[in-house]
C-alpha cells in the first residue's frame, strides 16, 4: 500500500493503544522474533508489525508508516526512543532525570530536552530494566543503585525506588564514548587547545616524560588522552589499563586489515572471590612484565596511584587521568590516594608523585559547555631538591556575552614560559632531535 493510501485510509489511534495491540499480535504469532537478535529476524518482525498496522488502518497522528514502525519494534525489542540516542556519534551522554524528563548532552556541548518522554514511571522502570538485563545487570528494591557498562563504550548509573521519590520512576546517567577518533585539527577547531599546546603534549610524551590530564566529569580527558596515545610511533609497545570495560580503541590497521602497531589493551574484572578479582594494581603489576615503552592508566581513584607513579619513576612513560580541580591541586589528589596503599609521610609522596608526573594538564568544561585546556604546567625538581610548578601555557578568559540567548564565554591562549632546561636535557636525552626541540621553542613546529 501507498503511502498515500496508508494516510487517507487510517485509524488514528493512541500510540500506547497501537502498542498493546501489535505486541498481543507479535507474541502470540511470531514470539520467537523477539528473543533473537539477528539482522534477518528484525526486518522480518518489523514487515509483520507494518503488515498488522496496513491490513487495519492503524495510525498515530503526527507519524508516518516508517516512523511508526520504528517506534512500535524499538519499544518492543529494544528500549523504546532511547534506542535511537544510544548508538549515535554525536552524542556524549543521556539523562533521565524522571521518567518525563530526559536531557541528551551532545558532542557540540548543547544539552536539548528529548522530544519523547516514557508514557509513565512504571514504563521508563520496565525500559531501564530491558537495558540492563542485556549486560547482566539487575535493578530491584534490594538492589536500588547499579552501576556499570551496557557496552565496551556505553557507562550506567541507575537510581531506582527507594533512594529516588516512586513519582519519578527512575534517574539514569548514560555516558557515551565517543566512537570517532578524533584527530589534531578536531581539537584545534573545536578550540580546545591551541597547536601548540597539542604538539607539546604530543612531543614530551613521545620522549618519555610521563604525563597526568586532570580535571572533572565530562571535561573532555579522556578524548585527549586518547589522541596523545594515538600519536605514539607504531613500532612503541603501549599497555593500557581501564577500569571494567574498553573505552579505547588504539590499535591501527592498514589497507589489508593487518595490524600496524604494538597495543595490549586490558580491563579489570570484579569477582565476589578475592582471589579471582583483578584489579587496576595487579594489571600494573603485570603490565610491567610485558616490556611497554608506554602505559596507561585510564584513571587513577584509589591505590592504583601509587603503583602508578612507581612505574612513571622506573623510566615508563605513563599517561593517565585524575579528578582534580586544577593542575597543582592534581599533586595532592595523588599524595591522598598514594596514602591508601601506604601510609607514607605527605612531603615524601609529593615528591615522588612530582617526579613521576612532571607534566599536568587541567581541562574543564566551561559554563557554555565549551572544553579548553585551561592550565599546563611543569613541575621543575631544583638541584637542592625544591620543586617549583611552572605555567607553560593557559586559557584566559576575556569576555563572557550572550548571543542569541546563549552564554559565549571569549579568551585566548597564551604561552606564559618556556619549559626548563632540565626537561630540555631530559628530552634530548630521551632521543628528541636537537633540530626538533629548537623549531618546537621557537613555535613553529606543527606535525
Amino acid at each position: 500500500m501507498s503511502s498515500i493510501t496508508f494516510e487517507s485510509a487510517k485509524n488514528i489511534r493512541e500510540f500506547s493503544d497501537i502498542l498493546y495491540e501489535v505486541q498481543e499480535y507479535i507474541s502470540g504469532k511470531y514470539a520467537v522474533l523477539i528473543s533473537h537478535d539477528s539482522e534477518h529476524q528484525k526486518e522480518q518482525m518489523k514487515s509483520y508489525i507494518t503488515k498488522y498496522l496496513m491490513d487495519y488502518s492503524l495510525a498515530v497522528d503526527g507519524m508516518g508508516l516508517d516512523e511508526l514502525v520504528e517506534s512500535l519494534y524499538s519499544e518492543m525489542a529494544e528500549y523504546s526512543f532511547l534506542t535511537k540516542y544510544l548508538f549515535r556519534s554525536d552524542i556524549e551522554e543521556i539523562n533521565v532525570n524522571a521518567w518525563n524528563d530526559i536531557k541528551v548532552t551532545y558532542s557540540n556541548g548543547d544539552i536539548i530536552p528529548t522530544k519523547e518522554i516514557f508514557n509513565s514511571p512504571s514504563h521508563a522502570i520496565d525500559v531501564i530494566r530491558r537495558l540492563l538485563h542485556k549486560s547482566g545487570m539487575i535493578l530491584d528494591q534490594s538492589q536500588p543503585i547499579v552501576v556499570g557498562h551496557l557496552s565496551e563504550r556505553i557507562r550506567i548509573t541507575v537510581l531506582g525506588q527507594g533512594v529516588i521519590d516512586p513519582a519519578i520512576g527512575v534517574a539514569v546517567s548514560i555516558r557515551i564514548v565517543n566512537p570517532k577518533k578524533l584527530v589534531k585539527e578536531d581539537f584545534i577547531r573545536q578550540n580546545t587547545a591551541s597547536e601548540e599546546m597539542l604538539d607539546f603534549l604530543s612531543l614530551v610524551h613521545r620522549y618519555g616524560e610521563s604525563l597526568c590530564i586532570t580535571g572533572a566529569t565530562s571535561s573532555g580527558k579522556t578524548t585527549l588522552m586518547s589522541w596523545i596515545l594515538s600519536t605514539l610511533p607504531d613500532n612503541k609497545r603501549l599497555y593500557t589499563i581501564e577500569n571494567g570495560t574498553r573505552e579505547f580503541n588504539l590499535v591501527k590497521r592498514n589497507e589489508k586489515g593487518e595490524v600496524i602497531n604494538n597495543v595490549i589493551h586490558t580491563v579489570t574484572r570484579h569477582s565476589d572471590d578475592p582471589k579471582q578479582n583483578i584489579n587496576m594494581v595487579k594489571l600494573l603489576e603485570t603490565g610491567l612484565t610485558v616490556n611497554p615503552d608506554y602505559i596507561c592508566v585510564a584513571e587513577m581513584k584509589s591505590e592504583e596511584a601509587f603503583f602508578a607513579q612507581e612505574s612513571a619513576r622506573t623510566g615508563h612513560g605513563v599517561t593517565t587521568t585524575i579528578h582534580a580541580s586544577s593542575c597543582i591541586a592534581t599533586y595532592y589528589r595523588m599524595v591522598t590516594l598514594c596514602k591508601q596503599r601506604y601510609d607514607m609521610d605527605e612531603r615524601t609522596l609529593y615528591n615522588l608523585v612530582t617526579e613521576a608526573f612532571p607534566i599536568v594538564a587541567f581541562s574543564k568544561k566551561l559554563e557554555d559547555n565549551t572544553r579548553h585546556i585551561m592550565e599546563i604546567t611543569e613541575c621543575e625538581i631544583k638541584e637542592d631538591g625544591t620543586r617549583a610548578i611552572r605555567t607553560l601555557y593557559k586559557f584566559n578568559v576575556t569576555d563572557n556575552i550572550v548571543i542569541d540567548g546563549k552564554l559565549k564565554i571569549m579568551g585566548h591562549y597564551e604561552k606564559v614560559n618556556e619549559i626548563s632546561p632540565s626537561l630540555e636535557k631530559r628530552l634530548l636525552e630521551n632521543g628528541m632531535p636537537s633540530g626538533v626541540l629548537t623549531k618546537f621553542k621557537r613555535g613553529d613546529i606543527h606535525e
